[in-house]
């Protein structure tokens, strides 16, 4: 059972819930479980390296006189207030790289636009979209892009990363490397990471492109880096899947390496970090869970297939799909399969968005699929004319997303119903970048397009 209480101002950073699996807004939503919100709050404050402090004090004071339940309600809230006060000031650890490590209303900085790749946006769009300008780059494009500071971040095939202004899609610079570029850049203050197809993962300023360091794997980085704090939580770590079958955690201040860990086989996906772990599937067919702190193994559970993509967490749950038709629920606590979906035989390669109570998906059947988050059960799934590859974001009450049919989507996302499709032409593997009123994919053929919303009369 849900309550709405009036608590404007109380949540000053909506996306920290957004990014959690809250939307709080004017009306926030709060479990009348209040023990059941408290644990939400306390897995909120370990990924931001926060605790609670004298909080503790207050639940214990008081917990002997009131019902539990309310106290423990109350708990959360003020733990909610002080951890979006915290984080609008400084970071976990002062430290100004993890500041923007997280999708805002005005910024997407790295692929499926937080750690747990959930694939929320906390923006809207109002209007309907229209073309801004469109970037030409050599080769076609599979990197999503990164945006932040009204600057696009985006790979190509070419080689090169771009950094493009938002506002008309002009080039402001380029860095060269010498493999393709399908990784996503993720954007940490003034610096960005992301892999290459020559083996490295590099180190970037955001104002010029010149490089601060490369770290040198044995093969090829295509999926996209993440971020967590160290143990200490004086420090960024980077972490990079390579198909050298090795998951690289790497010290972001001088490139070195924190750790490694060895898989049977290629990672081709992004790690996914959440309550202390990284999970992340390969070519191996396993899904991995891994201690963040040393880089030790915690579970490998059997996906049955190889994971192609990446998988996305909520909690002690994670979603993925794998090459042999079906889509997948890990609980991570219990080391095994919650539930399985599978419709026709055609395998996922995109990755899935995670909101509250729903999991969407594309697959290369063609269609973009909704599944009940609990249970795995259907709940729409729309045809498109080509593969979807293209991982959606869940933007407001509806969902954007590619196909290889040339197509950029927009659907309601409680039923399906298609609120707009534009046509360019050329096949789309990208996944959209979402902010406020804008969308940026990269296509196939070397494109990368700005779309932004006019007001409809």
């Amino acid at each position: 059972m849900l309550m709405s209480h009036d608590y404007k101002g109380l949540f000053p950073l909506r996306i920290r819930g957004d990014c959690y699996g809250f939307q709080t807004s004017r009306n926030a939503i709060l479990p009348t479980d209040g023990l059941l919100f408290l644990k939400t709050m306390i897995r909120i404050g370990n990924n931001l390296g926060l605790s609670l402090g004298r909080l503790e004090i207050f639940f214990i004071q008081t917990m002997h006189v009131c019902n539990l339940h309310r106290v423990l309600a109350c708990v959360g809230i003020i733990w909610l207030q002080l951890t979006c006060v915290a984080v609008s000031e400084t970071s976990p650890s002062d430290n100004p790289e993890t500041i923007k490590g997280v999708a805002t209303v005005n910024s997407w900085p790295m692929y499926r636009g937080n750690p747990s790749l959930s694939g929320v946006s906390p923006a809207k769009l109002h209007g309907r979209l229209s073309e801004a300008w469109v970037f030409e780059a050599k080769y076609g494009i599979k990197s999503s892009a990164a945006i932040v500071d009204n600057r696009v971040f985006i790979g190509s095939d070419d080689g090169h990363l771009y950094a493009l202004r938002l506002e008309d899609g002009s080039l402001i610079w380029k860095f060269e490397t010498e493999g393709n570029i399908e990784s996503s850049p993720l954007v940490l203050g003034e610096f960005l990471y992301v892999g290459s197809g020559d083996g490295f993962v590099y180190k970037l300023s955001t104002k010029d492109g010149s490089l601060a360091w490369k770290y040198e794997t044995e093969d090829q980085v295509l999926g996209a880096p993440n971020w967590i704090l160290s143990p200490d939580k004086s420090e960024t770590w980077i972490l990079a899947g390579s198909y050298d079958f090795r998951l690289h955690c790497i010290r972001s201040s001088d490139g070195s390496k924190a750790w490694d860990y060895e898989t049977g086989n290629y990672i081709n996906g992004s790690p996914a970090v959440s309550e202390g772990k990284t999970v992340f599937g390969g070519c191996d067919a396993l899904l991995h869970v891994i201690d963040l702190a040393d880089g030790s193994k915690l579970k490998e559970i059997e996906a049955g297939a190889y994971i192609p993509g990446s998988a996305a967490m909520m909690g002690s749950m994670a979603y993925v799909g794998h090459y042999d038709n079906e889509f997948l629920c890990f609980d991570l606590d219990k080391g095994v399969i919650a539930w399985t979906y599978r419709d026709r035989n055609f395998p996922y390669y995109g990755s899935p968005s995670v909101v509250e109570d729903k999991v969407i998906v594309g697959g290369r059947d063609r269609q973009l699929h909704c599944l009940n988050r609990h249970t795995g059960e259907k709940i729409w799934k729309f045809p498109t004319r080509g593969k979807v590859d293209s991982s959606p974001v869940v933007v407001g009450d509806e969902v954007v997303f590619g196909s290889q049919d040339g197509r950029l989507y927009r659907l309601g996302i409680n039923d399906g119903m298609e609120i707009q499709s534009i046509d360019l032409g050329q096949p789309l593997t990208s996944s959209p970048a979402v902010i406020e009123n804008w969308v940026v994919i990269g296509s196939e053929d070397g494109h990368v397009y700005g779309f932004h919303t006019t007001p409809e009369s």
